[in-house]
């Protein structure tokens, strides 16, 4: 005898999950649960487990106003809002985060890439208790593009619907700050600017 259909449908979903789960758990330093995670400002979907997703024009969403303290300069602020215009790639990273010192070098290629062509490169440094270390990880490797610090990750909690615990990963905003693209997983600058390229040519 076949098993009833909603019970064959809630098995397969269960299936489907899992896989999707278990292809997160293998990025970055450590993985996602949900293979779709729904709240905030945009819905965050990972196709079949998909680590690089590209959301069209029409389905863009806005993203939150990350904002918070920079990293490097004690007592200022750094904001979203103070990109108006601009695509943004926005990488999350941290000191302790084997994966983030690899990446490091490609990103701030890809920073001197974008800035003069009207785009932003920040980070969000997250889990750092320590400010002094996060600052020495800046400046032993020369990066010069800004970054949020985030020890509490009161500012990371504002991107609901965004699997918050693989780290690094980046996501790029275009002209209007809306999710354009997820990068769930370490990039290169040559995954990078041709996204970034594609979206300053939008009108």
């Amino acid at each position: 005898m076949s098993e009833p259909a909603s019970e064959s449908f809630t098995l397969r979903r269960r299936v489907s999950a899992l896989l999707v789960a278990a292809a997160l758990l293998l990025t970055g330093c450590s993985g996602g649960k949900d293979a779709v995670v729904t709240g905030g400002t945009f819905t965050f979907v990972s196709p079949g487990g998909q680590i690089d997703i590209t959301y069209p024009e029409a389905e863009r969403q806005k993203a939150p106003t990350l904002s918070g303290d920079d990293l490097m300069n004690e007592g200022k602020q750094l904001s979203l809002d103070d990109f108006p215009g601009q695509p943004m790639v926005i990488n999350l990273w941290g000191q302790w985060c084997g994966p983030c010192r690899a990446e490091a070098p490609e990103l701030e290629n890809a920073s001197k890439q974008m800035e003069p062509l009207g785009a932003k490169l920040i980070g969000l440094d997250v889990r750092d208790p320590s400010r002094q270390a996060a600052q020495d990880f800046v400046r032993d490797r020369r990066i010069t593009y800004p970054s949020i610090w985030d020890p509490s990750g009161r500012v990371l909690l504002q991107l609901a619907g965004y699997p918050r615990n693989i780290i690094p990963s980046t996501i790029v905003l275009d002209k209007q700050h809306r999710v354009a693209a997820v990068f769930l997983r370490e990039v290169l600058a040559t995954d990078l600017m041709p996204t970034v390229r594609r979206l300053l040519a939008e009108k």
